[in-house]
């Protein structure tokens, strides 16, 4: 099991390899400084879309 300190580390890694420094950074400015319901963010990011749906793209995601 990770650490709190190795989640963020890989979260700001991944973050900064999906996003650049500059929006990364922009994007935990942007969650940090208002009230932010992780799960209700998810649900509403893809409402057409089943949680099945959505783990099968994150697995493909993953494995490519």
């Amino acid at each position: 099991m990770k650490t709190d300190t190795e989640i963020r580390v890989d979260g700001t890694k991944a973050l900064i390899d999906a996003l650049g420094e500059l929006h990364a950074e922009r994007f935990i400015a942007l969650i940090t400084r208002e009230p932010f319901d992780y799960t209700r963010w998810q649900r509403d990011m893809w409402p057409e879309r089943s949680i099945e749906e959505i783990s099968e793209a994150a697995m493909k995601y993953r494995n490519e």
